[in-house]
């Protein structure tokens, strides 16, 4: 699987929720369902689409049903802005990398850092990428500073899988213990 669509198709099913009244599953069932044409914004097979459901929407339920705690997390580091004046699309690239940076084990946290950039210049504002790396670079440096044994972030767990070689980050491999303390 290619956890960039997967990424692309989470971050659409945000905005999705923030947008309209709808339920996680109802979300990433129509991001889903608008793959599973022939011709898609993302360039993805329809059978590839469906193969990413299930991970799509357990990154997309969790990160939903953490986004109180993620957005008090994020405050910590946005200088001059408060969460809920962010773009939508910045909020929900900047939620998914919080999420996958304090909640998930199996995403090196500087692999999540450069996909947030990607995806937030991708759908973003110009300005978005830097934005986006200011802030969670910020969020990973502080935590790194972090004494043995301290965890800054709310509530990292050991959820998710091994870890996938679609993720490997460009400059080596990063640290999960930099971010867990």
């Amino acid at each position: 699987m290619k956890r960039r669509i997967a990424r692309e198709m989470a971050v659409q099913s945000l905005y999705q929720l923030e947008m309209t009244d709808v339920t996680p599953e109802q979300a990433v069932d129509m991001i889903v369902s608008e793959s599973n044409q022939e011709e898609n914004e993302i360039g993805l097979k329809p059978e590839h689409a469906r193969a990413m459901h299930e991970h799509v929407l357990e990154w997309v339920r969790d990160t939903w049903k953490k986004r109180d705690e993620i957005d008090a997390l994020l405050a910590r580091y946005l200088k001059g802005w408060q969460v809920d004046r962010l773009s939508r699309v910045d909020r929900q690239v900047l939620r998914l990398a919080c999420y996958e940076m304090a909640f998930r084990t199996d995403v090196p946290p500087k692999v999540a850092i450069n996909e947030a950039i990607i995806l937030s210049k991708h759908f973003g504002s110009e300005e978005s990428g830097k934005f986006v790396n200011g802030v969670l670079g910020q969020m990973l440096r502080d935590r790194s500073r972090q004494p043995d044994g301290a965890d800054a972030s709310p509530g990292a767990s050991a959820s998710g899988s091994a870890h996938s070689d679609n993720d490997e980050p460009a400059d080596g491999p990063a640290l999960d213990s930099e971010l867990r303390g």
